[in-house]
């Protein structure tokens, strides 16, 4: 089976994600092309039997180039079998699902998009490379009320073997 996987990446988690999905699904024997979001002319998608879409959320919403992509290549994505990934720190914690589904909920309202498959999947907080403001809307905005080590600079809350176990399903299936 020849997959594509599309993605866009803000701080990095995301493509991070897509190469592990590349990586996955290549070790189960298909053909994997990665393909950043912001270079859309080089969309491989004839080619492909089965699609996964990998965006993150911030400020509510999916980043407005990979929407417009979607949303431009909806007829080519409703003719293959689609695995929609949905990045964000609210799928990290139980009190934060529910808000999480309704990003990727307003996303296909937007795009027309209707996957085959959908996962939310965690993401992670880099404060280290955040500047001082930055550090202060993920400390007192974003992370408020959330159990996680303030002292790392780093926390990836991306539950591999999840992604993994959906991934190996969505291509069974």
């Amino acid at each position: 089976m020849k997959v594509l996987i599309l993605y866009a990446t803000v701080e990095g988690q995301t493509g991070k994600i897509a190469r592990f999905v590349q990586e996955q699904i290549e070790a189960l024997g298909h053909e994997a092309t990665l393909a950043n979001a912001d270079d859309p002319a080089e969309l491989p998608i004839d080619g492909a039997d089965a699609v996964v879409l990998a965006a993150p959320v911030h400020q509510r919403r999916h980043p407005r180039n990979f929407e417009a992509l979607v949303s431009a290549r909806k007829d080519d994505l409703a003719a293959r079998k689609v695995l929609m990934l949905t990045v964000s720190l609210n799928a990290a914690f139980a009190e934060g699902r529910e808000e999480a589904a309704d990003y990727l909920l307003e996303m296909k309202m937007r795009t027309g998009l209707e996957p085959t498959a959908e996962l939310l999947v965690a993401g992670a907080v880099r404060t280290g490379e955040y500047d001082y403001f930055a550090k202060q809307v993920v400390e007192h905005v974003v992370m408020r009320g959330r159990d996680y080590d303030r002292s790392v600079d780093e926390h990836e809350f991306t539950d591999w073997d999840a992604l993994a176990t959906a991934l190996k399903a969505f291509l069974k299936g």
